[in-house]
């Protein structure tokens, strides 16, 4: 039972993400603390797990909430729920409706989309950190060290945008913040 338990939770989060895998971290963290399949420290590890891991995030914290809850087997039914909503919609969208993405009004709900997502990929940041600084359902516990880096962060989203050079170099950005978190933690 815990197999169809987890294919039809993540087919549900499958079918109503939108905006790829930020967008759909609410639907995950909502469905997997009201299921108790984890508490919500143990739900931010897995976000970092999942996104520090190669490939879609959304794929990868469902095999890893399948697998810790059932195994193989359970990695496998979340999986393919997971997955199963965006490719039906996919083949369905090149079978029929390719001639209407071009249409006027579909464009006006797409662009109407974009700042509701944007809206909920903020919150989700917004949660995630306060998780961080201030701890989860385990306690509130101040982590100075989370939070010295989100001060950090937070001035570098704020000046970046202001900044009047060229682009700085992904690696070099990679190599400050492997520097931060070796320092830090």
């Amino acid at each position: 039972m815990i197999y169809l338990a987890l294919f039809w939770e993540f087919f549900k989060i499958g079918l109503f993400a939108f905006g790829g895998a930020y967008g759909a971290i609410p639907l995950i963290k909502e469905s997997v603390l009201a299921q108790g399949w984890m508490t919500e420290t143990m739900f931010g590890n897995m976000v970092a797990l999942s996104e520090s891991t190669p490939g879609p995030i959304m794929v990868n914290a469902a095999t890893y909430i399948g697998g810790s809850q059932a195994g193989i087997g359970g990695a496998i039914a979340a999986t393919s729920g997971v997955v199963l909503p965006s490719f039906i919609i996919i083949l369905l969208v090149t079978m029929f409706l390719r001639k209407w993405l071009k249409h006027r009004n579909v464009q006006a709900v797409l662009r109407g989309i974009k700042p509701c997502l944007m809206g909920i990929i903020l919150a989700t940041g917004v949660c995630m950190a306060f998780t961080s600084v201030f701890g989860g359902q385990d306690g509130i516990v101040l982590d100075w060290s989370a939070l010295f880096l989100l001060i950090i962060l937070t001035a570098l989203s704020i000046v970046y945008p202001l900044r009047k050079k060229k682009e700085f170099s992904p690696i070099l950005l990679i190599v400050i913040a492997a520097v931060f978190g070796i320092i830090l933690f």
